[in-house]
This record gives structure tokens, C-alpha cells and sequence, in this order.
């Protein structure tokens, strides 16, 4: 509790000590968006990505790259293919929920994970308000996969980059399990103004739940910043 220079508990403009301010505030009177924690799990085959780095590359090699993609078993998308991911517990942190889904969804354990970033569009989920932050990681073993929690299945995706127009990227993902199954996404690469860290600007995609495209190119360029340093 902050106090006055005399000792006294500090008020507010309306007189109340921060005692009295807490024991009258009413959480409900403050509309909060749900908390949910999703993960980009890439493999890079061949080749490490950490503190020892991997050899520059013209690109990231579309036919070495494979990314973690769950079916849902539920709704909403029931059937559509997403990012593992989910909603973060009480008492939990977002970093804490992605590693718990990550393993509930995918069997995938003992990852190091890094933010990509925080997506808080009001219509990103038709359930409601709800924010997510966002994940990735790299899978330098090839782990097996378990489905399960809110998961009917978890597959590998084969990364295809087809088009590079300027700094526009097609992105085309197919299942190594089933080839009749696919996503797809074009997104403008662009810097943030101050670190000039990269991200996307989605421009459109298909087969995927959620604003998972979005996530999955944002995370893409992170993979391919480190690859080509």
C-alpha cells in the first residue's frame, strides 16, 4: 500500500485508500477479453535453428520446412485444420497454457518457445472477445505426434513458398498424411517503424480456422529472418 510522507495511507481524488478502492471494485463493471495461447511449431529438416546458426539460404526451403497442424474436434471450425493452441487456466500464464495445449493437442513436449506476437482483433473468434498470444518454436527431432484434448487429429504440413512477387509470399501447406489436404496464404512482408522487425499483411487465405493464417505468416518470417542472417 502506497503512503503519504506523514505515514498515512495515500487517497484517491475520492477519498478512498487503495484498501478501500480494491474492496469496492467490481471486475464485472469491466468488460475482459478471453485469454487464449497458440503455437507455430516448425521442422527445418537438416538443420538447427538457436545459438548455433544454421547456414545462410537464398530462402527458407519450402521442401525442408514442415509445420504442426491440429484438426479440430469441435466447434467452432469443427473439422478445419489450426494452430495447436488453446485457452489459458486461472493462475496460469499465456507462456505456461501454450506449453501445457502443445502437449494436450499434439503429444509435442520440451520445446523452447518465443512470442511472435499478441492478436486481439474483436472478430477473430465467432465464440466472442477473445486475444491470443502467439508462439513459436522449432522441432529439430521430428517428434511424434499424439491427438488429443480438443485435437481429432495432429499432422505434419509440408511448407511450399510458390510465389515471390516483390514482397508478396504464397504460402501453400500440405498434409504429408493425405495430399488432398491443403491451406493457402498471400501476405505482404512489411517492418515494424522502429525495430523494423518483419510481419504480414495478409492479403488472403483458405483452409485454415481462426486468423491462423495471420499467425502462421507472421511466424514464418520470424523462421526466415533467423535462417537467412
Amino acid at each position: 500500500m502506497v503512503k503519504e510522507a506523514n505515514g498515512k495511507p495515500a487517497v484517491d481524488k475520492n477519498g478512498l485508500t487503495e484498501q478501500e478502492f480494491l474492496a469496492a471494485y467490481r471486475q464485472k463493471d469491466y468488460p475482459k477479453p478471453a485469454l487464449t495461447a497458440d503455437i507455430c511449431v516448425f521442422q527445418l529438416k537438416g538443420k538447427q535453428v538457436g545459438a548455433e546458426s544454421i547456414p545462410p539460404t537464398d530462402a527458407v526451403c519450402s521442401q525442408n520446412m514442415r509445420l504442426l497442424l491440429i484438426q479440430r474436434g469441435n466447434h467452432p471450425f469443427l473439422g478445419s485444420w489450426a494452430l495447436p493452441g488453446g485457452f489459458v487456466n486461472p493462475r496460469e500464464t499465456a507462456d505456461q497454457a501454450a506449453v501445457r495445449e502443445l502437449a494436450e493437442e499434439t503429444g509435442v513436449e520440451g520445446l523452447k518457445l518465443e512470442r511472435v506476437g499478441l492478436y486481439s482483433d474483436p472478430d477473430r473468434d465467432p465464440r466472442g472477445w477473445t486475444v491470443s498470444e502467439a508462439f513459436v518454436a522449432v522441432d529439430d527431432e521430428g517428434r511424434i505426434l499424439h491427438a488429443g484434448d480438443d485435437a481429432a487429429k495432429a499432422a505434419w504440413f509440408a511448407v511450399e513458398e510458390r510465389e515471390r512477387l516483390q514482397d508478396c509470399i504464397e504460402l501453400h501447406l500440405r498434409s504429408e498424411r493425405d495430399a488432398s489436404v491443403e491451406a493457402q496464404m498471400r501476405f505482404k512482408r512489411l517492418a515494424t517503424p522502429i525495430t523494423g522487425e518483419p510481419h504480414a499483411e495478409l492479403l488472403s487465405s483458405e483452409n485454415l480456422a481462426f486468423d491462423h493464417a495471420q499467425i502462421i505468416a507472421d511466424a514464418y518470417l520470424k523462421i526466415a529472418e533467423v535462417i537467412n542472417r
